[in-house]
């Protein structure tokens, strides 16, 4: 059997951890920072874990993990 690909752009954008969970970048940040205050930018900063609703959708896209 030939290898399943995975979505290129959830490859960028999200990590498993050790657990299987979904991690991502605060949503807010990828451009428009002018108008946000420095409170706001500090807060976007790291990852979170997505909720298992939409994790689910995400796993499918990156099947090997």
């Amino acid at each position: 059997m030939p290898k399943m690909k995975t979505k290129s752009g959830a490859k960028k954008r999200f990590r498993l951890t050790a657990t299987g969970k979904v991690r991502r970048q605060l949503a807010g940040k990828r451009h428009g920072m002018i108008k946000r205050t420095n409170d706001q930018i500090r807060n976007l900063r790291g990852t979170t874990i997505m909720a298992d609703a939409d994790a689910k959708i995400v796993k499918r896209y990156m099947p090997y993990g």
